[in-house]
């Protein structure tokens, strides 16, 4: 009896799992990246299928490793056509999140272009625009610029799939880069070793320790005496930052021991302070006061956000907590006002149905009287007045 209730058990939890199976099949297809380029915008029209790729080494094979350090997930590339026969052709690279989108748009930034109001950020320099969007970044190069080109773009920058959540977000440490005396176009930012090294660090990787969650933003600034580099590093915690300090500081007074200097990648003497958990470098500076100013003006502040939820039912509205509030007040000058006339009224009716029993009693009855009556009268009596010629007399 047990082995032929079984097979009916084992085909049940058989059939169970092939429809679970069918049931995440196309969840697992919904989750699949949309396209990154559309078929036509602004006027362009694609030609032919657009070329993808998840190979970091099909976007930029002489940066694929930085590519690929910055989080790069998938690559695609076409040709659009204009209706008066112009080409366009667009390089879409797309990152895990946005950090990576800036960092890569970063990393191709020269300072010899021009910026652009296009996405997020963008520059040109003559027939080719660079921008990035959410998680993208489009490399544009046409085969001639109209006044339309940058619009065209704009309208492209709107339609880029988006990443939604902290996918969103990008690195906050650019954000404490100080704006005076910054050089346009000079900003980097590097969240791994291999992009450490290909923007011209003052600082060796194995000394920023990336494996602690590092993130360095590097830029060029003009000081007293000419240029010098500002290198931040942000590290989760002020003392995680301060004993990355005290390694910086130990490395840099073996190479060179002096007080608060040091050499390190022959970029001569540097200075260095903390902040928060943010470790600030001056590199190269041409006098000590222009890399002391510009150091004082690197300072962190925290930001301390709270997202409470903001209710509007009936149970948590603010006007209905007004509202309650008017009703209490009703409700209790209501029960005053009846304790006043329930006691006001017991009082009278005490005192028609027994007089002089409860209240206003005679023999309880205590009033002061100066008798001002009594006083007026022998004041007038004749007594009084003789006594007072006589006085007057004397």
């Amino acid at each position: 009896m047990r082995s032929s209730r079984s097979v009916p058990r084992l085909a049940v939890a058989v059939l169970l799992v092939g429809l679970a199976a069918a049931a995440d099949a196309p969840k697992t297809a919904s989750v699949q990246a949309p396209p990154i380029l559309p078929q036509q915008f602004g006027g362009w029209q694609m030609q032919g299928a657009p070329r993808t790729s998840k190979d970091s080494a099909a976007a930029d094979p002489a940066n694929a490793a930085v590519l690929h350090e910055f989080g790069l997930t998938d690559f695609e590339s076409s040709t659009y056509k204009s209706d008066d026969g112009r080409t366009l052709k667009i390089r879409a690279a797309r990152f895990a999140d946005a950090s990576g989108a800036v960092g890569a748009y970063l990393f191709y930034l020269q300072p010899g272009m021009a910026r652009e109001q296009i996405g997020e950020k963008g520059v040109s320099v003559n027939d080719r625009v660079l921008f990035y969007r959410g998680n993208v970044v489009v490399d544009a190069q046409f085969s001639q610029v109209s006044a339309m080109s940058a619009a065209a773009l704009r309208e492209l920058a709107g339609v880029l799939p988006r990443p939604v959540g902290n996918a969103a977000n990008p690195p906050p440490i650019l954000e404490r880069m100080p704006e005076r005396g910054f050089v346009p176009n000079t900003e980097k930012y590097a969240a791994g070793p291999l992009t450490l090294g290909a923007i011209s660090s003052p600082l060796a990787a194995n000394l920023v320790d990336f494996a602690a969650s590092a993130e360095v933003a590097l830029g060029q600034y003009s000081v007293s005496g000419g240029q010098a580099t500002l290198l931040l590093i942000e590290y989760p915690t002020p003392q995680i930052a301060a004993e990355h300090l005290r390694r910086i500081d130990a490395a840099n007074h073996a190479a060179q021991p002096q007080a608060g200097v040091a050499a390190i990648e022959n970029v001569g003497a540097f200075f260095d302070k903390r902040t928060g958990p943010v470790v600030a470098i001056v590199a190269g500076a041409p006098s000590e006061s222009g890399a002391r100013d510009l150091l004082g003006s690197v300072n962190y502040e925290a930001s301390v956000t709270w997202n409470q939820n903001t209710y509007f039912d009936k149970k948590n509205n603010v006007a209905n907590l007004l509202v309650n509030a008017i009703l209490l007040c009703m409700v209790l000058g209501a029960i005053s006002l009846a304790a006043g006339v329930a006691f006001g009224g017991m009082r009278v009716l005490l005192q028609r149905l027994l007089p002089g029993k409860i209240f206003h009693r005679p023999e309880r009855a205590e009033f002061i009287s100066l008798h001002l009556e009594e006083t007026a009268a022998q004041a007038s009596s004749p007594g009084s007045q003789g006594a007072s010629s006589a006085l007057n007399g004397s």
